[in-house]
């Protein structure tokens, strides 16, 4: 039975998996998007394909510790704005009790529960737990569920190169005379696949998030060649 509990509290909650799929995905995206945009940009400069591949190569490890770290730093910064609000919450209940309490019963009045009941439900939960209400009812945090750092870090550092690997794969093996508009259509149609995802877990309009990851990939690579053909 005590193991149970362990594992039940260990266990990534629904906004932890969330979280996780949020950072695989734009770690995916900006793999695809980045090393696209160094692999053409050094194709346009070169055709030599060992140049090309080490390029390639380079972004996918700086890109990949850049993310992993970037989304380490993030969710650090937003778990750590979560605790000083709740330090914030903790002494305003042991100075400002009333008020705070006003503050939960206003926001179920807010919401259309009747004066008897929203009185009864602020009681309740006030004194069951005052401090996860007033934070909860004010702010949307949940202080039992701090958003994890190290989840998303890892779900990036694996994401990243692994979405690396598709425009580097692409431009290596492809035909020499076919390669930079190959690996255009086939970075371009994997951006359509995270720009879906990215659009679904955020809940927005599919067709949007598909168009304007899209467009932004298709400009990034044609400017990164324009560049890169300055120097050819």
């Amino acid at each position: 039975m005590e193991i149970h509990k362990k594992q039940r509290r260990f266990s990534p909650s629904l906004a932890q998996k969330i979280n996780v799929m949020r950072a695989s995905v734009m770690g995916a995206n900006d793999g695809i998007l980045s090393v696209a945009g160094i692999v053409i940009g050094v194709a346009g400069a070169t055709t030599d394909s060992f140049s090309i591949f080490i390029s390639g190569i380079a972004g996918m490890i700086a890109g990949t510790v850049s993310m992993a770290m970037g989304e380490y730093v993030s969710v650090n910064t937003q778990k750590d704005a979560q605790q000083h609000t709740v330090e914030i919450e903790k002494r305003a209940l042991a100075n400002h009790y009333e008020e705070e309490f006003a503050s939960v019963k206003q926001k179920f009045l807010d919401s259309g529960i009747s004066e008897s009941l929203a009185q009864k439900a602020t009681d309740e939960m006030m004194t069951q737990d005052g401090l996860t209400t007033v934070v909860r009812e004010k702010y949307g945090i949940n202080i039992h569920d701090y958003t994890n750092p190290y989840y998303a870090a890892l779900a990036s550092m694996i994401s990243f190169p692994t979405g690396s690997l598709l425009p580097l794969l692409a431009i290596s093996f492809m035909p020499t005379a076919y390669k930079i508009p190959l690996t255009i259509l086939t970075v371009a149609f994997a951006l359509a696949v995270t720009g879906y995802l990215a659009a679904a877990l955020g809940k927005a309009i599919r067709r949007k998030g598909v168009l304007r990851n899209v467009v932004s990939g298709l400009i990034t690579m044609l400017v990164t060649y324009f560049i890169g053909s300055l120097f050819a």
